[in-house]
């Protein structure tokens, strides 16, 4: 059973207390917690904490996410570190999406804090091949009056190459309750806070040195694989891939997820070890020094 803390009404965190190896994970724009439900739940099965926090400004409507910016959206993941370290001695943290950009800034900003860094679906820029041509027009149109109204509905494929999820995901999305599988529409204002945060970020990629693993689809239909490689060129640490051939966006939900959840738990308990051998021998040359 999922544990949960109640915050607020539309507060949909997801927290399992386990172990003393934390994971943070962080969904995507306009998204919801569930998103990371399933890694969640085998992270917290291999005894791992588990922390998917409710974002700022989301799992509400439309203009509850307007009214918050990237910051608000960063002081939420700040806020779950915190917690998180409370319990555990190391702790990686990972996102969804805009949620992987986010992951990415709380580790740049956190170095020692956030011990390993896991992007699943990084969206740096929206270049996947559902996007319309006309995307690159996108920036200058959202400075203009009619522009800052505009909301850019959720369309199939939904980022998910699996039809029978994809029809379930469709059915929760349009239903009214964005608790459930998010908004169905993304805001243009909140799209702007996207590319703002995207821009704070860049700079600071080659001062990522945590290790790092980037999960990303071949045929992903809202950010192609340029964003992975874009991250391999400039992060600044050592970057594990994974490359998926049979799933879209939507990774940690698509047909590959076993996959993907499976490669993510590799990853996090090899970062665990490591910090467990450096932490004995510190101990070792503490004694040596005494």
């Amino acid at each position: 059973m999922v544990e949960t803390t109640k915050l607020q009404s539309k507060d949909r965190t997801i927290f399992f207390p386990r172990g003393d190896v934390g994971v943070l994970l962080l969904h995507g724009l306009g998204g919801t917690p569930i998103e990371m439900n399933n890694v969640a739940r085998n992270f917290a099965e291999r005894g791992h904490t588990v922390l998917c926090p409710t974002l700022a400004g989301h799992c509400g409507t439309e203009a509850d996410l307007v009214a918050t910016n990237w910051k608000d959206w960063y002081a939420s993941a700040e806020d779950a570190l915190t917690t998180l370290e409370q319990r555990c001695r190391v702790v990686l943290v990972g996102g969804l999406s805009m949620g992987a950009v986010l992951a990415a800034m709380l580790a740049a900003r956190q170095p020692q804090r956030v011990h390993g860094l896991i992007m699943f679906a990084p969206t740096l820029w929206y270049d996947g091949w559902s996007i319309p041509w006309y995307r690159f027009l996108l920036k200058l149109f959202i400075n203009t009056p009619s522009g800052r109204k505009y909301r850019f509905v959720e369309q199939e494929p939904y980022g998910l190459k699996d039809e029978r999820l994809r029809m379930v995901l469709a059915q929760s999305m349009f239903s009214g309750d964005s608790t459930a599988a998010g908004l169905e529409a993304t805001p243009a204002l909140a799209l702007r806070e996207l590319w703002r945060l995207v821009d704070a970020l860049k700079p600071e990629l080659p001062e990522l040195r945590q290790p790092t693993m980037v999960v990303h689809a071949r045929e992903d239909d809202i950010a192609s694989l340029s964003n992975l490689e874009y991250l391999q060129r400039n992060l600044g640490g050592m970057v594990e891939s994974l490359v998926l051939d049979d799933s879209y966006h939507l990774v940690t939900l698509d047909r590959q997820r076993r996959l993907v959840i499976a490669r993510a738990a590799a990853f996090v308990e090899s970062v665990a070890r490591s910090y467990e051998r450096a932490g004995a021998h510190e101990h070792e040359r503490l004694q040596v020094v005494a």
